[in-house]
């Protein structure tokens, strides 16, 4: 199982999920309490091994945005929340993760127009257009109709409930971010936990 943590902004918090295994780090580029800019990401960045992958975390970008990013952190993955057109997501200089935020259940009709993306399923969100930390209504999702596509499973998880969207999704990875924050920050002890509970590894 594959975990992405996410919305990270300090050394101490990207150290302390490199350290317990995670697979994914996330920068949050678009407008957020846990933006960063591309500098600072680059600094970041510089204390993540090569088989952990950076990712960055837009919203309607333009191509000059995400262009600079990529090369400027650099990034091994762009994840887009927006109403980004499928052209952008069809690029060779960095992978491509897609969120859908899950409303009244239902997947969007656009969720097959990203044939060459990861696709991550979320609850909607007011911050931006992704992250509420908030799940999602897990009972109405066919999981048959996602089998073309690497899935991501995101929104509200934790470390009580994360194997539980595991065994109902078999996804190809997780993602969290609220979830092991306390007081709007992020817990090396809660990252850890996570982490761990996620792969099935004793802590």
């Amino acid at each position: 199982m594959k975990v992405k943590i996410c919305g990270l902004k300090k050394a101490v918090d990207v150290k302390a999920a490199v350290e317990n295994g995670a697979d994914m780090i996330g920068f949050v580029f678009a407008k957020s309490r846990r933006q960063v800019t591309i500098e600072q990401a680059h600094e970041l960045a510089k204390n993540i091994p090569a088989n952990v992958k950076k990712v960055g975390v837009f919203v309607n970008p333009t191509e000059d945005e995400l262009t600079a990013a990529i090369k400027g952190v650099p990034l091994d993955v762009v994840q887009l929340h927006g109403q980004e057109p499928a052209e952008q997501a069809n690029r060779t200089d960095a992978e491509v993760i897609k969120a859908f935020p899950i409303k009244d259940g239902k997947l969007p009709d656009t969720i097959n127009d990203y044939p060459n993306a990861a696709v991550l399923l979320d609850a909607p969100a007011e911050e931006y257009e992704g992250g509420s930390g908030k799940t999602f209504d897990w009972d109405k999702i066919d999981r048959d109709k996602l089998l073309k596509n690497k899935l991501i499973i995101a929104g509200g998880l934790n470390a009580e409930n994360v194997q539980e969207a595991i065994k109902r999704f078999e996804p190809y990875a997780v993602d969290i971010s609220s979830g092991v924050e306390t007081n709007g920050e992020k817990d090396p002890e809660k990252i850890k936990t996570f982490i761990k509970t996620a792969k099935g590894v004793e802590k």
